[in-house]
């Protein structure tokens, strides 16, 4: 997850959400999560046109609670302040169906 900006508090996530952006919530102690660093940075390499952020839903747990961020790890996007879309479950998410949902935000 070394290609992702950790987010460590609300005024970064305000900041990063102006951009074409997805943040990614996450957690240390969640396996699906751990999954999730074995392709994240070619997604992130993939996908030049968006910047990739991380926000350890612990952390920031009330930010994530008035997100309804319940399921990790989950992927939200944001395009000039506003949400463009997101996929957020508590089920592992492959590389494929990441890209999938990036895909699918300029439809």
């Amino acid at each position: 997850m070394d290609k992702l900006i950790e987010i460590l508090s609300v005024e970064d996530y305000q900041k990063a959400i102006e951009n074409k952006s997805i943040i990614v919530f996450s957690t240390s102690w969640c396996p699906d999560c751990h999954f999730m660093k074995t392709y994240i940075g070619d997604v992130v390499d993939q996908n030049p046109e968006y910047k990739f952020y991380y926000i350890d839903r612990d952390r920031l747990i009330d930010l994530c609670i008035h997100l309804e961020i319940l399921g990790i790890p989950s992927f939200v996007a944001y395009d000039q302040g506003k949400e463009i879309g997101r996929f957020v479950s508590k089920l592992r998410k492959t590389q494929a169906e990441v890209q999938s949902f990036i895909d699918g935000l300029g439809e």
